[in-house]
């Protein structure tokens, strides 16, 4: 298997050639390439392509266009809907999904969603009871019912401050690897010297399978210092233990724990580095200035009049995505911004990263995220309050409300979560009245020979889709509610994107010409 790249295909002595590919015009470019830079002297190759998840003739029709349509035997689509990451997490990997949602009007990715669903469903059964907040979540459920009856007998016969968000807000984890300085990773003897020091990054894999990471992936980072110190200690004593070996018997029980104990050394050893790689970015004087920023915006101080910070941003020419982002915030917070102050920031920026960027302020409109603030009154107050959603005391060491994540800010989609488990969405009416969308239930009967009561202690199961993307922050939260004794719900997360709030904003951006 090879990453699609322009010129000639990788030596192989290979009969059938697969090209896996989203459905992009660019790649259609890169695969032409491929096809035309074949040796035509050597043996016969066959080419075939799948598109993933669907199908598209604009692309049939580019491959036209470039001559070399005609080398495909097979033209086929892979319905790949819903990608499992974990074993509570599963991703379309839709990077389109919420700019096609709410700036295009397209809602192939919503049919695409529904399908997975529909998919979940035929292998796990029907899912009762459906509750949904907004509209494109309204649109998924109604394609979802259509399907179910068309095939009807067919199944059943913030900022993230938790360690894994911050991995993702930093460096940017794509499809569960995470690439690093490669530097911090040296052994202390190789690195002395200053030479011969590795510079390609270092690439990780990050899941539950790694017991570590599994342990202190949903921790508030400040709480991951004292694991990593109590689980040296843990290992040191192991290792000693050779020592206490002096019978065959003990020296075999030793030397069969090994390998795990030196696995559980090495994931010690790259966690301890990603850990200080971390800190250097959260100890900065910039970062604290940030969060400071984030968190009075979240509590609703100043967030009517332009703001001090963003503007030496600006004059500073920080990356653009980092002043949008906070511009985005402030104007969420405040239901909009009023119109002399949205003018000041867009005419700044426009000012300062150039008129090309007029289109990604449009787009960032059109979404809601920028906005003039209208006649009616600022609600965000109001929904701060009634869903507690800032909190000034986080015990993020040992902690007891989902606020941990975002050191004081309770995840508004996980709070409504919470909610909806206990004490029901009838407690919350004229809150979620207030926010976007309709909110709705729907009843799916299930056959008579699969109801059955839950048991005393047995956990609801509920599947959470987020339409749009996911924070690992959100994932965290969900996490933490699943591991309370009393909390009844196992939560199982699905989503059309894993996200963080750069990308989110990037997936926004039009790339100038």
């Amino acid at each position: 298997m090879f990453t699609l790249k322009g010129s000639r295909l990788p030596a192989a002595d290979v009969k059938n050639i697969i090209f896996f590919v989203r459905p992009r015009l660019e790649l259609m470019d890169i695969i032409a390439e491929n096809v035309l830079s074949e040796d035509k002297r050597g043996p016969a190759r066959d080419f075939h392509i799948l598109f993933v998840p669907r199908r598209s003739l604009l692309c049939e029709q580019r491959l036209k266009d470039l001559g070399v349509l005609g080398s495909f035997i097979h033209r086929e689509e892979y319905s790949l809907d819903l990608i499992p990451f974990d074993g509570d997490l599963l991703s379309m990997e839709s990077e389109g999904a919420f700019k096609e949602c709410y700036l295009e009007s397209d809602q192939t990715s919503l049919y695409h969603a529904a399908k997975g669903l529909m998919t979940l469903q035929a292998l796990y059964g029907t899912i009762p009871q459906i509750f949904g907040k907004g509209e494109c979540a309204r649109q998924v459920a109604n394609m979802m019912i259509r399907m179910k009856r068309e095939f009807t007998g067919s199944q059943n016969s913030i900022f993230p401050l938790t360690y894994e968000g911050l991995i993702d807000e930093i460096y940017g984890i794509q499809n569960s690897y995470v690439k690093l300085p490669p530097e911090k990773f040296v052994p202390k003897k190789q690195g002395d010297g200053g030479k011969d020091l590795p510079t390609e990054a270092k690439k990780l894999q990050l899941n539950s399978a790694e017991e570590l990471y599994a342990e202190i992936r949903d921790k508030n980072f400040n709480a991951v210092g004292s694991v990593l110190s109590k689980k040296a200690k843990v290992i040191s004593a192991a290792f000693e233990e050779r020592h206490n070996a002096k019978t065959v018997g003990e020296i075999k029980q030793f030397v069969s724990q090994l390998p795990h104990m030196q696995a559980a050394r090495g994931s010690l050893a790259n966690h301890t580095s990603i850990a200080e790689l971390i800190k250097d970015v959260t100890t900065s004087e910039d970062f604290f200035d940030k969060l400071t920023v984030e968190q009075e915006f979240m509590s609703g101080i100043d967030t009517d009049k332009v703001n001090s910070y963003i503007e030496d941003c600006i004059a500073q020419k920080h990356p653009l995505i980092k002043v949008l982002r906070l511009v985005c915030l402030q104007s969420v917070c405040n239901s909009g911004l009023k119109q002399k102050v949205l003018d000041y920031y867009k005419r700044e920026i426009l000012q300062t990263y150039g008129y090309e960027h007029i289109l990604t302020l449009y787009n960032l409109e059109k979404a809601g995220l920028l906005k003039p603030q209208t006649g009616g009154r600022n609600n965000y107050p109001t929904i701060r309050k009634t869903l507690r959603l800032w909190m000034d005391d986080v015990n993020e060491q040992n902690p007891t409300d989902i606020s941990y994540v975002y050191s004081g800010y309770a995840p508004l989609s996980v709070r409504l979560a919470q909610l909806l488990s206990r004490p029901g969405w009838r407690s919350i009416e004229e809150v979620l009245r207030i926010l976007p969308g309709p909110h709705f239930e729907e009843r799916q009967p299930l056959p008579t020979g699969l109801q059955k009561k839950r048991q005393p202690g047995e956990n609801r199961v509920t599947l959470i889709f987020f339409l749009g993307g996911v924070t690992f922050a959100e994932i965290a939260a969900l996490r933490f509610l699943s591991q309370l004794e009393d909390g009844g719900t196992e939560y199982v997360i699905a989503t059309t994107k894993l996200m963080n709030g750069a990308s989110w904003i990037e997936s926004l951006m039009e790339k100038p010409f």
